[in-house]
């Protein structure tokens, strides 16, 4: 998801300086409610950066986040 030219508020979760880090309690937990709505099963093991291209991933499947 590339930021918007001359926003530097959005960045890539590639590019996160924590995005090697474990996904958040929240970021897990809006998973397990995206991937129930999406009828697959809810990943784990997910870094942070990996958890929120799955949140985007989902929301897009499920119609949130709009």
């Amino acid at each position: 998801m590339a930021a918007p030219s001359g926003d530097n508020t959005i960045k890539d979760p590639d590019d996160w300086t924590t995005g090697d880090e474990p996904a958040t309690g929240a970021q897990e937990s809006y998973l397990q409610t995206l991937a129930g709505e999406a009828h697959e099963d809810a990943p784990s093991g997910l870094t942070k950066a990996e958890a929120s291209q799955k949140i985007d991933e989902l929301q897009e499947k499920t119609g949130r986040g709009r």
